[in-house]
């Protein structure tokens, strides 16, 4: 790839040789957010550039807020791997991706710093208005990926994303006692938990039986929508978010 300038004002271009054309012709409408949960952000960002890596992102934000580019945003970036939400597997067409600089489940969870997620959000609302990416399409490496991802974790902060008009959000119904569902269960209400899951775009088989996959699918939306708890267990509070979301998604 030759250079190329940036779509983000003032992001540095350093380029990532980990490039594809989108399939299809197709225009990125999700944008995905990753940590990178390597102990250094220098080192991150030389795994995304090196060839034998196979992997790459569009951007990358460092912790002091600097913005870097390896790929443009027309361009199919290799950063998703197997994927889905909503019916596509092909997340890496469907997407621009943006790797954080942070350590992650392997160094402990530390904070986003502030001046790292104002830089975010400012590179987000670009990007969504330039591709006019909807707030219920912003989303996690977890979601696309539940189990075998994590990231970008549950400390990283969606509600202050929304609150600057970035994803998706209602607030979580706090955590309390009462009736819920696990591992083991089964029945008409384990059904329609999952039939909401799938409708909001996780990749949820309509069982009726609580399985692994299941738990992992809800530990996936609660580290996102309602990181109070992730257990994978479906208690009020999980089931009550994810119902409110629904409806406020927009009408189809």
């Amino acid at each position: 790839m030759s250079a190329f300038e940036p779509d983000h004002p003032g992001a540095e271009v350093i380029i990532s040789p980990n490039h594809s054309e989108r399939r299809d012709g197709r225009s990125p409408d999700i944008l995905l957010l990753h940590y990178t949960g390597m102990e250094s952000a220098k080192g991150a960002l030389d795994w995304l550039t090196r060839e034998e890596s196979q992997v790459s992102s569009h951007y990358f934000v460092f912790e002091d807020g600097r913005i870097v580019q390896l790929v443009p945003e027309t361009g199919r970036a290799w950063h998703a791997g197997k994927s889905f939400w909503k019916g596509e597997t092909d997340i890496n067409s469907a997407s621009i991706g943006i790797e954080i600089a942070n350590a992650g489940h392997p160094g402990g969870l530390p904070d986003f710093p502030d001046v790292q997620i104002e830089a975010v959000i400012k590179l987000c609302r670009g990007i969504i208005q330039r591709w006019n990416i909807p707030p219920e399409r912003v989303l996690g490496h977890s979601d696309v990926a539940p189990v075998r991802k994590v990231d970008p974790g549950e400390k990283f902060p969606w509600d202050t994303l929304a609150a600057a008009g970035v994803g998706h959000w209602v607030e979580p119904v706090a955590v309390t006692g009462g009736r819920f569902f696990q591992r083991g269960d089964s029945g008409p209400p384990v059904e329609a938990l999952q039939a909401m899951l799938a409708l909001y775009g996780y990749n949820m088989p309509v069982s009726g039986e609580f399985c692994d996959r299941t738990h992992g699918d809800v530990e996936a939306f609660q580290r996102h929508f309602r990181p109070e708890r992730v257990d994978g267990i479906a208690d009020f509070s999980t089931i009550d978010t994810l119902h409110r979301l629904l409806k406020a998604l927009p009408a189809s």
